[in-house]
């Protein structure tokens, strides 16, 4: 199996314009047959394993757990030498000689048709697959322009894994039709298993083929002196790259729990249909069921949980998809486990998604490649290992029935070892779920309520290239102050700031900041208000944030839409979630990187004032409600706030201040570099 690329499927124009380019689009169709023939060809292997093994439960799952290991033996042993191997020869020939070779080996396996060269073949394949993976890998980038590599390697995971449910089917039907096949070729003696192994040899046939014609992938010039990172010290290295954040080291340890999951139900789906009474249909409509279900959550899912906290729904989706692999375990009914596994697939997916959506938002651009690198390397191992294992294990478990008076009920290895893998999954989502930290003082069912409402907005905004800080707070409590020194602060460390407020940042802005505070507007509807503010709230983001964003600069607002929701919503006692939509809609749900904000008693702040605008002008209990509202909504999302206690100095809140703002990541790195190049700059004479 070759290795996960970023799962997010690419917007349909941007795949239109990727697969219109002639030479990728000939490698991208390589690879979708080589892929369905690769499936079928890990299904025909593993029943192969089982038909080999008799009537013996326990030869069975070693049979199979040998095939995987079969296949997790040469990435251990062979993937940093095959790494280096591929980049010295030509990679279009030594992808057209892998294709070969793997065509030939397929071949054999019917016709030795035993243990020794069923294993031997299948380790050969996979050594042969160890070149050929990152050959393809080196030479995607010299076939798509450079603003569609991301593309490019997203519609290659739908060749990958995409067609897994296909080649199911197609084993099902082959299972069915095997006896009409052979009476229709006679001289054709074979098997359903026989035929997919022949359809696999014949899909890297053609893959062979295909590649042969692609002279647009360039010779090697020069070939790589330097020597590869080993397997484990690269996963060591991506560690320390990702352990700094606790959301990501919450999101990795989830992702694993998901493909624990995922995993023990593939490797023993063989061993469990044949504990149900199936078949080898019945086998490939439920090894079909698993990736039905994966493909459906990650192409649903985050539209139907669209307002949906992320890092909540990380971990309660992968707890559900551990409470489904239970519930299959306990549930000896061949017809419900297919539904089952749908639905474990399907939020196995939705975690899978949400968890590299996430990553790639969490993540900064400069380390997102090593990142992913990391999580993938780490998943294939996770995800091989269990399929190795888990047959084992339930091996070990053998057959049990247990007598209840007049009636007996059966329970075998396989399926003690998936409800041992739900329980798992089930605890790992768990503490990943609360890990994340996401909304700790708002009850899940509660979010659940309210996003079948509409009334619940993602936490997680969409990933910017510059860095947002918004600063909030009551009256008088120093805002605009901090908000200059914050500015001169990060101007002084190299960067390009951009310092603006809410109302009056534009010339739009600065006529309805008149009529919103100025006295002689006289009152104005609670929902007027909230909408006026809006609509300078969508035109600044429109003309001053989102450009400055794009130019990677850091924005700094004296307030953003978290007032309106304290002020319109809590202080003119509206519904704070119907405010906070209206003002996600006019921004396009753009969340500031960090929002700081300054708190004290109201009572302190307005009697700072020398003079009350319309709003500053309200009763002291609005502004108390306004002052309890900013705390609760730091308290929903505790990582992106940051309260500082007003009552102290101006120094003592600026270097509060500054210390969180220099954990950014994105500013860590900016100030790293350009130390650096101040350093650089010292040494020249």
């Amino acid at each position: 199996m070759s290795s996960l690329p970023r799962p997010a499927a690419p917007a349909q124009d941007e795949t239109r314009g990727v697969l219109a380019i002639p030479a990728f689009r000939k490698l991208w169709n390589s690879m979708l047959f080589s892929s369905l023939g690769d499936w079928l060809g890990l299904l025909a292997t593993t029943a192969l394993a089982q038909q080999l093994s008799g009537d013996s439960y326990a030869k069975a799952n070693f049979a199979i757990a040998g095939v995987f290991i079969a296949r997790l033996l040469p990435s251990v042993f062979l993937g940093p030498i095959a790494g280096v191997i591929a980049d010295r020869f030509d990679r279009r020939k030594l992808m057209v000689t892998c294709d070969i070779l793997r065509t030939g080996f397929y071949i054999s396996i019917p016709i030795f048709h035993n243990y020794l060269w069923l294993y031997t073949a299948t380790i050969l394949v996979e050594c042969i697959t160890l070149f050929w993976s990152p050959a393809k890998e080196a030479s995607v980038p010299n076939l798509v322009p450079r603003e569609k590599l991301e593309s490019a390697n997203q519609v290659s995971l739908l060749a990958a894994y995409g067609t897994a449910p296909i080649a199911a089917a197609l084993f099902a039907i082959l299972a069915l039709f095997s006896n009409a096949i052979t009476a229709f070729l006679p001289s054709f003696a074979g098997s359903a298993i026989d035929i997919a192994l022949y359809a696999n040899a014949a899909s890297f046939a053609f893959a062979a083929f295909t590649i042969r014609g692609l002279h647009e992938i360039p010779k090697i010039k020069d070939a790589k002196k330097g020597s590869e990172v080993g397997v484990g010290k690269s996963l060591l290295q991506g560690w320390k790259t990702v352990s700094d954040s606790k959301i990501i080291r919450g999101l990795i340890v989830g992702m694993v729990g998901a493909f624990i999951a995922a995993g023990a139900v593939i490797g023993l789906a063989r061993t469990f249909v044949g504990d149900l009474g199936g078949g080898e249909a019945a086998y490939g409509v439920l090894f079909g069921a698993v990736f039905t279900g994966l493909a459906l959550g990650i192409a649903v899912g985050p539209k139907v949980f669209a307002q949906f906290s992320r890092r909540r729904l990380f971990g309660a989706s992968l707890t559900t998809a551990g409470i489904f692999l239970v519930l299959l375990a306990v549930i000896p009914n061949l017809v419900l486990a297919v539904f089952i596994v749908i639905f474990l697939g399907a939020f196995s997916g939705i975690c899978w998604v949400t968890g590299f959506t996430m990553l790639g938002m969490e993540v900064q651009d400069e380390v997102r490649g090593r990142t992913f690198a990391f999580v993938q390397s780490l998943i294939r191992v996770t995800l091989v290992a269990v399929l190795a294992i888990s047959p084992l294990i339930a091996a070990a478990f053998g057959e049990h029935t247990f007598k209840f008076r007049n009636s007996e009920l059966t329970y075998n290895g396989a399926a003690i070892t998936i409800l041992i893998a739900g329980v798992i999954a089930a605890i790992i989502g768990s503490i990943s779920y609360h890990h994340m930290k996401d909304r700790p003082n708002i009850s899940l069912w509660s979010d659940i309520t309210n996003a079948f409402k509409g009334e619940l907005g993602s936490i997680t905004g969409a990933q910017t290239k510059g860095i947002f800080i918004a600063f909030e707070g009551g009256e008088g409590t120093g805002k605009s102050t901090q908000s200059k020194l914050l500015k001169k602060w990060l101007e002084a460390e190299g960067e390009e700031v951009v310092l603006s407020r809410e109302p009056g940042g534009t010339d739009l802005g600065q006529g309805l900041r008149k009529i919103l505070l100025g006295h002689e507007t006289g009152d104005i509807s609670p929902r007027a208000e909230a909408l006026l503010y809006a609509a300078d709230r969508a035109h600044h983001v429109y003309s001053i944030i989102r450009p400055a964003l794009d130019r990677s600069d850091v924005v700094i607002t004296d307030r953003y839409f978290d007032s309106s929701i304290a002020y319109q919503g809590a202080g003119r006692v509206l519904e704070p979630n119907e405010v906070a939509r209206i003002s996600r809609w006019a921004t396009e749900s753009l969340f500031p990187t960090l929002t700081i904000i300054i708190d004290q008693p109201a009572e302190l702040g307005l009697g700072r004032l020398k003079s009350r605008d319309r709003l500053e002008a309200e009763p002291l209990a609005f502004h108390e409600r306004v002052r309890n509202e900013f705390l609760q909504i730091a308290a929903m999302d505790p990582e992106r706030y940051l309260i500082v206690d007003g009552r102290q100095s101006i120094e003592d809140i600026h270097e509060q201040i500054i210390s969180r703002v220099g954990e950014i990541p994105a500013l860590k790195r900016n100030s790293e570099k350009q130390k650096k190049t101040n350093r650089r700059v010292k040494k020249k004479p």
